[in-house]
């Protein structure tokens, strides 16, 4: 399991598929689902094999996820606040523009 190093010391908590999740203020969606052991953020649209954090950097778009109902959001990219809604994503979604 993936420990933290150190601590903001200010808790934000926000929803994951319904399950609370605390993080600490700063850490990015990606970071904090990792930190409470949640690995599979979405499935695959081609095999429907799950997928989760790879570079941690915005480059891969395997941690994509849907924030507060927006789809393709990137959990890496993403800062945790109070009350987000994450939820995974299991299939494909059309990119809006």
């Amino acid at each position: 399991m993936v420990r933290r190093i150190e601590t903001s010391g200010r808790e934000v908590i926000f929803t994951f598929e319904g399950q609370l999740i605390t993080a600490c203020a700063g850490d990015s969606v990606a970071a904090a689902l990792t930190a409470a052991d949640i690995n599979n953020l979405r499935d695959s649209v081609v095999s429907g094999a799950p997928r989760g954090v790879y570079c941690m950097t915005g480059a891969c778009f395997d941690c994509l996820v849907e924030v507060d109902g927006v789809p393709n959001r990137q959990a890496c990219m993403t800062e945790v606040r109070h009350g987000l809604d994450v939820r995974r994503q299991s299939a494909p979604v059309e990119v809006r523009s």
